[in-house]
């Protein structure tokens, strides 16, 4: 094929139907005739119809990559006095006036209002469990007096005299299709149909005003930091009266001095004595549910973990509870009397433990070790 179609419209040859059809517009409205009367211009112009009208066309396209005609089937390309057979219309007059049958008419004053979103502190118990929250809130609501229509009492919108209600205007222009009808909002009443020439004092003609209100919100179990809530026609009402937007809860959870929330477990850590890991003893925990005793066998190591099970948060819209992780430190004393000193050196020969020779768990090796291994090739 002498020509490149996809050159003469400056796409890729993989470009995809939506880039074609961008190219083909915005080169459509930089070379038409009766913008630019060139002769050169014109050939040009002749150029890009035909590439368009192949490169749109799937069959045609296809062939036309097989290096077959793509005419071959008839039809012929596009001439100079017209477009050839196939040939999609609409395209060119939607490079040059838009989206053909839009829907057009008056709008209405009255839209949707926007959405607010509130954040909301909560203790940890609140969230585990739920609670009720009374949420003040600076919203717009509907005017009382003129009930959102925004003119003044006794008195109404006038039908706009520049567009006659239409909300529209019409101009009519020359083009090479001949004459052509555009229309475009009215200027006079911003395309709404009518005209409020006696606003309303009260809202000065928007249809709603600003007010505070409180509103009691059950919030649910299991909820977490950054959980959003959503109150459906809970926000501020629209201009000209419209429909409510929505309010969003954004939840905050405040720390907790014990408890680390992790999901729906709660972790904490408790620190018991060396004599109490070794003989065992019996704790009092401050859980949510309040007073837990728990057993602390003995030979408790430092680390372990003691679970509680079901006593975490709440799972959200689901039953069940997660479970409260305690982990237990052992502390080791760092001071003496005489006496426990005493007493610590008798167990120590009583156990065999004066002189412990000391255990490496894999992986824990000291630097000799590390470095015998090493040379023994292990």
């Amino acid at each position: 094929m002498s020509n490149d179609y996809y050159a003469t419209l400056g796409v890729r040859r993989d470009a995809s139907q939506e880039e074609i059809k961008k190219a083909y517009r915005r080169l459509a409205r930089e070379l038409h005739p009766d913008v630019n009367p060139d002769p050169e211009t014109q050939e040009r112009f002749k150029e890009i119809n035909q590439a368009y009208e192949v490169l749109s066309d799937a069959g045609k396209r296809r062939m036309y990559d097989m290096g077959a005609d793509p005419f071959a089937s008839g039809g012929g390309p596009a001439g100079a006095g017209g477009f050839g057979g196939g040939f999609p219309f609409s395209d060119i007059m939607d490079a040059f006036f838009g989206s053909a049958g839009a829907a057009r008419g008056p709008r209405s004053r009255a839209r949707r209002g926007r959405n607010a979103t509130i954040r909301v502190e909560l203790d940890l118990a609140e969230s585990a469990f739920g609670t009720t929250r009374e949420i003040v809130v600076d919203t717009a609501v509907v005017c009382d007096v003129c009930q959102g229509s925004g003119a003044a009492s006794g008195t109404h919108p006038d039908t706009c005299d520049m567009c006659h209600g239409r909300g529209e205007v019409s101009q009519v222009t020359r083009s090479f299709l001949g004459q052509v009808m555009t229309s475009r909002p009215c200027p006079q009443c911003g395309g709404y149909g009518s005209v409020i020439r006696h606003p309303c004092m009260e809202c000065s003609g928007e249809g709603r005003v600003r007010t505070r209100r409180t509103i009691k919100v059950r919030i649910p179990a299991g909820v977490e930091d950054g959980t959003h809530i959503q109150l459906a026609g809970e926000g501020e009402v629209g201009p000209g009266g419209g429909p409510p937007g929505d309010l969003f809860l954004e939840i905050v959870e405040r720390p907790h001095q014990i408890f680390e929330r992790r999901g729906d477990d709660l972790h904490c850590t408790v620190q018991i004595p060396m004599t109490a890991a070794a003989l065992g003893t019996v704790l009092s925990i401050d859980t949510l549910d309040g007073a837990e005793a728990i057993d602390v066998r003995p030979g408790t190591q430092a680390g372990q973990v003691i679970p509680l099970y079901g006593k975490g948060i709440q799972r959200l819209n689901e039953t069940g509870r997660g479970d409260l992780l305690i982990h237990v430190n052992v502390e080791t004393p760092t001071k003496l009397d005489p006496q426990q000193e005493e007493l610590l050196r008798e167990l120590s020969k009583l156990r065999g433990e004066e002189r412990p020779p000391g255990k490496f768990s894999p992986g824990q090796q000291g630097f000799f070790s590390r470095l015998r291994d090493a040379f023994n090739g292990r």
